[in-house]
């Protein structure tokens, strides 16, 4: 690694550098090293910062600049697939299938990439960080005709009242979206106001996600951390959700 990258200690709770001194190129790289205990996890998110590597590599730390982020009243859905939805059987669940949303999205092929960044490790922690109240997903089912199939999903970390994607799939055309969207409803909701779509592309942006300038967005995080937030299951506070609703 760099001699200007700075290498974290061993110790998990040890603060992490300044964001400000974050590399322009690669845009967002701040450390490296480290490890992906939940205390690390969680006060890397606090401060705007999140892991990201591959195989292979040491853990790499990133706060990028500009980050993308979701209002979560403004995910956009297209007349078309809003249309669409009014038909749908489909429904949206919370924290009843956390494990099989993070393998599909580890798995599931995507247009332009080789592997995943979601290794075994990253896997791990974020299951550890599932069964302590801290990650939570999204789940899309298909339900026509009895069966109970996962067409979609999205995952992440909440802290206070901001929530953290990390990753997200469909197995179905639109499963993807409805989760995305289904979140933001409920977020909205419960007062929460942003979703952190960490890096910029275009699928984001034809979504509804801002550019939101790294001091900005660390002084919004800030602020939304230290609110009281919904650790635990989120399976009964989310309940079920018909996807239909989500075309109103």
């Amino acid at each position: 690694m760099s001699l200007h990258l700075p290498r974290l200690p061993d110790d998990p709770g040890a603060p992490f550098p300044d964001i400000a001194n974050a590399l322009r190129q690669p845009d967002g790289l701040l450390a490296f090293g480290g490890d992906l205990s939940p205390p690390r996890l969680l006060n890397a998110y606090r401060h705007g910062i999140f892991p990201w590597f591959s195989e292979g590599q040491p853990i790499l730390w990133w706060s990028p600049d500009p980050r993308m982020v979701f209002r979560t009243d403004g995910v956009r859905l297209s007349s078309r697939f809003r249309r669409e939805l009014r038909k749908s059987t489909w429904v949206v669940r919370a924290d009843t299938a956390f494990a099989d949303v993070i393998d599909r999205c580890a798995n599931i092929p995507r247009k332009g990439q080789r592997g995943t960044w979601i290794t075994p490790a990253m896997c791990a922690a974020y299951l550890e960080m599932h069964r302590l109240g801290h990650a939570h997903s999204i789940e899309v089912f298909d339900e026509s005709e009895g069966a109970c199939r996962l067409v979609g999903g999205i995952y992440g970390i909440a802290s206070g009242h901001a929530f953290f994607s990390e990753s997200m799939f469909s197995a179905e055309s639109g499963g993807s979206k409805v989760a995305l969207a289904a979140l933001a409803y409920r977020l909205h909701g419960w007062g929460w106001p942003l979703i952190d779509a960490q890096v910029e592309n275009p699928h984001l942006l034809s979504l509804g996600a801002e550019r939101l300038g790294r001091d900005s967005f660390s002084k919004a995080i800030h602020a939304l951390v230290q609110k009281p937030g919904r650790p635990g299951s989120w399976q009964e506070g989310f309940g079920m959700l018909p996807a239909a609703r989500l075309a109103d």
